[in-house]
């Protein structure tokens, strides 16, 4: 009788099918990450020509220039602006998932049709609505009595809640979809021990619905805090290249875009980008390990 082979004994079969996986992998990512990280230690000519290495310059020149702290607050204050979108979003799709509600499709439908938009359409409308002359949130203002309304996407500060606010709203759509697929997963019978027990809708919110919804949760912060780090598209296109607001306002993703390919500084831009990826491995890394305190899975 012929002995059956063991797991052990698999062979090269396994390497066969995941190995065009993990060769796509490795030199589609990880190649990249590794020549950047080298790039960031050289300088060289506008066409990579003349390379040589200068360790750590690219770095300190970043930091003595200031160019990377002011990249790094606008873009963590973005991040945190952009995040206040998730518990919005959770309110809106539990009331958009309230039992006996008419037309809950239609909401949900209508709070994700923006989101298919494209961003650079939507930032052409939002520049008309920030719009220091005749935007409506000037004139709303000027219909409160605020005559020194500010000229939002043209001054330091106010230019970047102005594009912080536009990513509120356009990730607005993403996420109420995910909390409301998240809600139903939510067992009925839940709510009908809460409601026995006397709690009312907004007990049952914060006792129920948060609770269960915390994997939902926990997804989209770290889908909004990866996208937060890559801030471009939206500061680019509401505020363009000769804004004089820019300097002040850039993300580090736009810085490395200058870097890289308006100044032809390759070696800088490329410590930018490490930069970026430490940050976000970092942020990633503390948000996986503290979901263990508070994520409640079902």
């Amino acid at each position: 009788m012929a002995r059956r082979r063991g797991p052990h004994r698999a062979g090269a079969w396994p390497w066969v099918f995941i190995g065009p996986l993990l060769a796509g992998v490795a030199v589609f990512y990880y190649y990249p990450i590794v020549s950047n990280a080298w790039t960031s230690l050289t300088q060289s000519g506008a066409f990579g020509t003349n390379q040589r290495f200068v360790g750590l310059d690219n770095y300190a020149g970043l930091v003595d220039r200031g160019d990377l702290g002011t990249a790094v607050l606008n873009t963590l204050g973005y991040t945190l602006i952009v995040l206040l979108g998730v518990p919005l979003s959770v309110m809106v799709a539990a009331m958009i998932e309230l039992p006996g509600l008419r037309f809950a499709p239609l909401y949900r439908a209508l709070f994700f049709m923006p989101y298919l938009a494209m961003p650079m359409a939507i930032a052409q409308v939002f520049r008309l609505v920030f719009n220091g002359d005749f935007g409506l949130v000037n004139q709303g203002l000027r219909a409160l009595g605020v005559n020194a309304s500010p000229y939002w996407l043209t001054t330091p500060g106010f230019a970047l809640v102005a594009v912080a606010l536009f990513g509120l709203w356009s990730s607005i759509g993403f996420n109420v979809i995910i909390c409301c697929a998240g809600l139903k997963g939510v067992p009925r019978e839940l709510y009908e021990a809460a409601s026995l027990d006397g709690a009312g809708p907004v007990r049952q919110f914060w006792a129920v619905t948060v609770p269960m919804l915390t994997p939902s949760i926990f997804f989209l912060t770290v889908m909004q805090t990866i996208a937060g780090f890559q801030l471009f598209d939206a500061l680019f296109a509401l505020m363009g290249a000769n804004n004089p607001a820019m300097p002040q306002t850039r993300s580090l993703v736009y810085l490395f875009y200058q870097l890289g390919f308006v100044v032809n500084d390759r070696g800088s831009a490329a410590a930018v980008a490490m930069v970026i990826l430490v940050f976000v491995a970092a942020v990633t890394a503390v948000q996986f390990w503290g979901q263990r305190r508070w994520v409640t899975y079902a």
